[in-house]
């Protein structure tokens, strides 16, 4: 179909264009869309801490060719023209949602916009909360530049007189202050301004000890390479490993500065030679507002109509009230789909087992962990109540070292066994086992999910989780968990798909299956649901099983290098990436298999890492009615005509069907099925 991929960098901004479609879509709540400007932000920051910082160090050793083609410069030309067409979009979006905030009485105002009685309050606070935690430095030409967080936002200063400059540096305080200072109203308005704005407001009493004719301030914030440099040497701990990279982050090499566009030339040119900024390194002029990343955490105001209706979880059907959850699990198995039932359920069963007498033994892993995660204390909990508690924690976790650590170390203390990962992978599956002894048997039960035991994040991720008792499942996780604890013990698996063992052969053998079937005129169908798809075999081995006549469906959140029409247009592969309420974090793998269908929900994408550098499951469902379930999940997002995206040649992202009634929203379709199903 075509020898050729696109760039899973390129394919990653055009994910974050669909994100930056959802804040400029009438149909989303106002609030909501400020958030999604937030969402935009922040990924964009992970973006180039990450992708670009590797771009980057590969250019610089050499590296020609990328792995699905291309040459990482060449990217990171393309990579900026892009970020700086998209920041136009996000500048024309933001202003537009001022002006409709503005129709609800709630104004976002800077300091030249103040009254004299919303400047008394102002200075007031400037004052109280903002001046005790602000040290500005002075900037010399002689002076060595202090070492930049890329966590925050900073005022450049200059100070001008008879047309010689002096500078200085201020951080704006957000980590210790809210970014957000509601100013009191009497005329039945919000009025809301920066932090940022309210220290530019008293940049004159801050500097008051020098002499300038003319004092401005100019926003900027950079963006540090965030890749871990370990080695899978294991004579050093990886806590050691660990926390030196953690610490090796914050001064680590700069991949991107971004600035107020009206910053004076000789200023730029000064922060960026203090900071060794070289001509071929991203710089990007923008508005006066950077880490936008804040207004995630957007104050609470205006009306209900601003917001998302509140949606409350369901009550999974099976979980009977005054029933143990294992023995519910015991009956047949159970799947949760968060948001749409409640992460508790999970809470619940954990707070169960760590005080049943009976239940000798839980075994976990851990990647994400909530901040005072419920996760953590009930296990802590069954430790203390005598079980045998094992925690697998991925210190390698891009972000969530540090917590990780932490964890680990609350963990310890508590006589609870830790794994601190596995040398040479990364353990990203999402696992736990349960032993229960009753009288002379034993049980076990397996929870295999496609997301983080998180209960902040389940909230606004969509994800899958099984239960169950059946003994094949059971007795494959339990060897998994055995691999943990003894590296070089590799065992077969006949039902979980395990990587880097089993996964991609077992994939590609079902692919193939499917193109067999096809080829003797039966009917063969893939439907896939992932977050990313860049791994070159499995891609080529979808293009030759629709050329087959394989009836091949993509569901894909994020990186995408496949071309879906060749080159002759005679096939076209159906994609869609679906962006909404909740972040769709599932993964579903499909297969007709002649009618004997196999349904499998994984933690793994399809990149390369996943299937080749990380210990990822994916489990089958072997509960007909929890298979018709998921495909049911599959189908309606199919069919949703509000937030699909097309994933075509071109990444326009057009809303699939947009034109068609009624409309279909799947995510609240799908509540609605759950909700029904509960009641009946």
């Amino acid at each position: 179909m075509t020898t050729t991929f696109r760039s899973k960098e390129i394919s990653w901004l055009s994910f974050n264009e669909r994100v930056l479609q959802e804040a400029s879509r009438s149909e989303v709540p106002l609030i909501e869309r400020l958030k999604f400007l937030g969402i935009y932000s922040n990924n964009l920051d992970e973006f180039f801490r990450v992708r670009v910082a590797i771009l980057r160090r590969l250019a610089m050793v050499g590296q020609l060719t990328l792995a699905e083609g291309g040459n990482p410069r060449e990217v990171m030309t393309q990579i900026e023209e892009i970020v700086i067409e998209q920041s136009g979009r996000f500048e024309e979006i933001y202003n537009q949602i001022l002006e409709e905030l503005a129709s609800e009485n709630i104004f976002i105002v800077n300091e030249n916009q103040l009254t004299e009685e919303q400047g008394r309050f102002v200075t007031h606070y400037f004052k109280r909360e903002v001046r005790p935690r602000i040290m500005p430095i002075i900037l010399r030409k002689g002076s060595k530049l202090p070492l930049l967080s890329d966590d925050a936002i900073y005022l450049a200063v200059d100070m001008e007189k008879n047309k010689k400059s002096e500078y200085a540096l201020i951080e704006v305080p957000t980590d210790s202050l809210t970014r957000f200072v509601k100013i009191p109203s009497t005329d039945n308005k919000t009025y809301i301004i920066l932090l940022e704005d309210v220290i530019r407001y008293e940049l004159d009493d801050t500097f008051y000890m020098f002499s300038y004719h003319k004092i401005s301030s100019y926003i900027f914030k950079l963006t540090r390479d965030a890749e871990l440099d370990l080695d899978d040497d294991v004579a050093e701990s990886y806590v050691k490993l660990v926390a030196k990279s953690i610490v090796k982050r914050g001064n680590s090499a700069l991949v991107r500065f971004v600035h107020e566009k009206e910053i004076p030339e000789n200023l730029l040119s000064f922060l960026l030679y203090k900071l060794n900024f070289k001509k071929d390194d991203v710089v990007i002029g923008g508005s006066r507002i950077h880490n936008f990343k804040d207004f995630m955490g957007f104050p609470k105001v205006g009306a209900e109509h601003l917001y998302y209706k509140p949606v409350s979880p369901v009550r999974h059907q099976k979980i009977i009230h005054g029933q143990t959850y294992l023995k519910s699990i015991s009956k047949s198995d159970i799947l949760f789909h968060f948001p749409y039932h409640s992460f508790f359920h999970f809470i619940d069963l954990l707070r169960e087992v760590s005080m049943d007498p009976k239940v000798t033994e839980i075994r976990m892993t851990g990647y994400r962990m909530a901040r005072n995660s419920h996760v953590i204390n009930s296990l802590i909990n069954a430790a203390r109540n005598g079980k045998k508690v094992t925690v697998v924690l991925e210190l390698r976790a891009r972000f969530n070292e540090q917590d990780n650590i932490e964890y680990g170390n609350m963990l310890g203390k508590e006589n609870v066994r830790v794994i601190l990962g596995v040398p040479g992978l990364k353990v990203h599956s999402k696992l736990c086992l349960i032993t229960r002894k009753d009288k002379k048997e034993t049980e076990k039960y397996a929870l295999v999910g496609t997301g983080n035991f998180n209960e902040v994040t389940s909230k606004v991720f969509s994800d899958q989780l099984l239960c169950t008792a059946d003994p094949d499942i059971t007795r494959e996780v339990s060897r998994v968990f055995d691999f943990f604890d003894r590296n070089y013990r590799i065992s077969r698996f006949q039902h979980l798909l395990v990587s880097p063992f089993t996964m991609r052969k077992k994939i590609v053998a079902m692919i193939k299956q499917e193109i067999a079937n096809a080829k003797a005129g039966m009917e063969a169908r893939i439907y896939l649901k992932c977050n990313n798809m860049v791994d070159v075999e499995i891609i080529t081995k979808i293009e030759e099983a629709a050329r087959c006549g394989v009836d091949v469906r993509l569901s894909v959140r994020g990186m995408f290098s496949m071309f879906t029409t060749s080159a002759d247009g005679k096939v076209e592969i159906p994609a869609i990436g679906m962006i909404d309420r909740y972040l769709e974090h599932s993964r579903l793998f499909y297969f007709y298999n002649g009618g004997e269908e196999k349904v499998y929900i994984s933690s793994s994408d399809f990149m390369t890492r996943n299937l080749d550098r990380r210990v990822e499951v994916a489990v089958p469902i072997y509960d007909p009615e929890i298979k018709a379930e998921l495909i049911n999940f599959f189908n309606l997002q199919w069919q949703d005509n509000t937030a699909a995206r097309i994933l075509d040649n071109d990444l326009k992202n057009v809303i699939k069907n947009q034109e068609e009634t009624p409309k279909i929203k799947s995510q609240l379709l799908f509540y609605d099925y759950l909700r029904d199903r509960n009641s009946r």
